[in-house]
């Protein structure tokens, strides 16, 4: 039944006449009044405003549902905004070509995806044409040069989806890919989230690297993995409640206080 229902799925629309190819951005992201939902009866995100500048960390959290995925898709255009519009230095992203807009995002999601292949046709999945030198050094900038030195033929080695890696390792390989292509923008959507705190240090590490000089949007649980970002967003049932930095809402006593001061109580 699933798998009928998948192939009744309609295509995705085709580009507009008018769509224009940007092969490069600068990444001013800019978010204008925007409404979506799923379901008509069903309205989720609402009259949304944001405005990242080039280089921005835009971190996004809230409770389960409040919509921070949802607006990654809509980035994405995995989804298509209900109304209000979504613009890339003052380019509404409907006029630009999916693949193009595409292009200028990185992603590093909470599930890993790895191709059975070998590790260095997992890395330049994105980047066919890399030399061996660019590759080894987005390994070594996403701290996976030396686990991989260790496998039993380097980057040669086959994995079949990933099954003879730990969890902390298929992110490394995921975060090299992205460091191999480096483009002007990068989603890092509960990224960290089920590898241990060891591993989650050289993750954060090579994030942060990774990051510079790049808009940045991050979607996180552990509040203390987006301390350092420029604007925080708070979001609750499709509404951004509060916006600032770490420690202004912190003052603020608000929601984000609340939710913060309820992790680090659980964590001791």
């Amino acid at each position: 039944n699933r798998l009928f229902n998948l192939l009744d799925e309609p295509e995705e629309t085709l580009d507009a006449p008018d769509a224009v190819d940007r092969k490069t951005v600068d990444g001013n992201v800019t978010i204008q009044d925007v409404d979506f939902s799923y379901v008509p009866e069903k309205p989720l995100i609402e009259h949304l405003n944001l405005q990242a500048k080039s280089g921005q960390r835009i971190a996004i959290v809230g409770p389960t549902g409040c919509g921070k995925t949802t607006l990654i898709n809509l980035l994405m255009r995995f989804y298509e905004v209900n109304s209000g519009a979504i613009l890339i230095d003052g380019v509404e992203t409907k006029h630009m070509t999916r693949h193009s807009l595409r292009q200028n995002f990185g992603m590093v999601l909470q599930e890993t995806w790895l191709k059975s292949g070998t590790i260095r046709e997992n890395i330049c999945m994105g980047k066919p044409d890399a030399t061996e030198e660019e590759m080894i050094l987005a390994a070594k900038a996403a701290h996976a040069h030396a686990f991989i030195q260790q496998l039993p033929q380097g980057y040669d080695t086959e994995i079949r989806d990933g099954g003879n890696l730990s969890q902390g390792q298929k992110q490394l390989l995921c975060i090299a890919r992205v460091m191999l292509c480096l483009p002007p923008m990068l989603i890092l959507d509960e990224a960290t989230s089920s590898i241990d705190t060891r591993t989650e240090v050289r993750i954060q590490e090579a994030f942060a690297t990774m990051m510079k000089g790049r808009t940045s949007f991050i979607v996180a649980h552990r509040l203390s993995t987006i301390r350092e970002a420029d604007v925080i967003l708070v979001m609750k049932d499709g509404h951004i409640i509060e916006q600032g930095n770490h420690e202004d809402l912190l003052a603020a006593g608000g929601f984000y206080a609340n939710l913060y001061n309820s992790q680090f109580e659980e964590a001791v």
